[in-house]
């Protein structure tokens, strides 16, 4: 799998322009180690919430009714900026790497 970005869910006033005001967010990866039944799914995960304060007279402002996913998960990263953006997607990388390669288990030697 490839990362993936994706909006959980938007918090909007609740008047006529209903501009997005928080956007929750989570950035996710997964991969695959093996195969058939002994196959394990590596997962690693970062979320977090963006607020906003929009203003419906704003050059390229989106009205709610034609807001899409990419839209917000766009604002998100601009907010973010890119450096942050490589943060969250490394951090979800060394995730997926820590569960392939753990660095403690469980046990009992006997």
């Amino acid at each position: 799998m490839a990362i993936a970005w994706k909006i959980t869910n938007t918090e909007y006033n609740n008047n006529s322009d209903k501009g997005i005001v928080h956007a929750s967010w989570q950035c996710t990866n997964s991969e695959v180690v093996g195969s058939g039944d002994s196959a394990v799914t590596h997962t690693g995960t970062v979320s977090g919430m963006e607020s906003y304060t929009p203003d419906a007279s704003a050059d390229g402002y989106v009205a709610y009714a034609s807001v899409t996913e990419a839209n917000v998960v766009a604002w998100i990263k601009a907010t973010l900026g890119s450096e942050e953006v490589t943060n969250v997607e490394t951090k979800v990388a060394a995730q997926i790497t820590k569960s392939k390669t753990p660095p403690t288990a469980w046990g009992v030697p006997w």
